[in-house]
């Protein structure tokens, strides 16, 4: 992995997003769906950060909120030292250049009506100059840097398999040379012996091209492979950001500490203790007060249930959302 500068190249202060779900006599929202609440993180350039929690937790809208795909409604997003949630779509448009996707469902993320050469050069048409020419062969060079042959761009995408059109999303990602690269869940798709060369071909570019990620995954050992730095999600709030290392050799959080503690483990000599969370995950619509685990957590207390657990550094880069971040389950 790249080496990390000093300065955020992304950071997110204090965002949230709610979405209506149900209104009043007078035609007025009075329901909301609470995606994503008060969300705040720093991603160094270079770094893949990744964010991790269950479905329904809020990292893939959190993950939109970045892009301008959809508006906050509160809090800041700066990228590349500029703030950008609030920046009109004219001026913003040559940002989505520098911030490029990579989807979850590689099928339908392109067009199936368009040749793969011309889905990789779509880019170039929108954000540069280039010919058609040169765009064709742009195309061409990053089929080859994904693992793919330069002659398969004259095919569509129905004609290749899960991996290769997952490559395909890759290659139109970096077709304009971006410095962030946000991965929606892009190997959760493919099969696990796929997902494995997909995430060395992300580590590789990486090298190569100087990119920095933002991960979203809901597969702990995924993360783990690829990780720099990791951010834990709990109910549209995020529970415990920490290094690769440091949270999965010492979480902090109940709910990272349970989470932990489901992954399989490939020893069958190695004896696990898992922890068994208690109830279902409340509704987005109606999240508890207080501390938003502590429906569901072993150590809660009177004080989980009325106050809001504020982040604790408990080491260089590792915080924790909990009142009480000694304690273990």
């Amino acid at each position: 992995m790249s080496n990390v500068k000093s300065e955020p190249l992304l950071s997110v202060r204090h965002v949230s997003k709610r979405f209506p779900v149900g209104k009043s006599f007078f035609g007025r929202a009075n329901k909301f769906v609470h995606a994503v609440n008060d969300v705040s993180f720093d991603v160094m350039p270079g770094e893949t950060f990744s964010i991790v929690g269950e479905s329904g937790c809020g990292k893939s809208t959190t993950s939109r909120l970045i892009n301008r795909l959809i508006d906050p409604n509160e809090g800041e997003v700066y990228f590349d030292g500029q703030e950008i949630s609030k920046l009109p779509a004219k001026e913003f448009r040559p940002l989505r250049a520098k911030m490029q996707m990579v989807f979850q469902d590689p099928y339908g993320s392109l067009n199936p009506r368009m040749k793969v050469q011309d889905i990789i050069a779509e880019p170039l048409l929108v954000h540069t100059n280039l010919s058609a020419g040169e765009r064709l062969k742009r195309a061409q060079e990053l089929l080859g840097v994904v693992g793919l042959s330069p002659t398969h761009g004259e095919r569509y995408p129905h004609e290749f398999s899960g991996g290769q059109r997952q490559r395909i999303g890759i290659a139109r990602a970096l077709s304009v040379n971006p410095k962030l690269i946000i991965a929606d869940e892009p190997v959760s798709a493919l099969d696990v012996s796929i997902q494995a060369q997909v995430l060395n071909l992300l580590r590789d570019l990486q090298e190569e091209y100087d990119l920095t990620y933002l991960f979203i995954s809901h597969d702990l050992a995924v993360v783990e492979m690829i990780s720099d730095v990791v951010a834990v999600m709990y109910l549209g709030h995020i529970v415990e950001i920490a290094p690769n290392e440091e949270l999965y050799g010492h979480p902090s959080h109940p709910y990272t500490q349970a989470l932990l503690s489901a992954v399989p483990v490939p020893d069958p000599d190695v004896k696990k203790e898992h922890i068994l969370l208690q109830g279902d995950l409340p509704s987005p619509t109606n999240i508890p007060a207080g501390c938003p685990f502590h429906t569901r957590c072993p150590l809660a207390t009177e004080k989980c249930k009325t106050e809001t657990p504020k982040p604790h550094t408990v080491g260089e880069r590792h915080t924790v959302t909990c009142h009480y971040p000694e304690k273990t389950v």
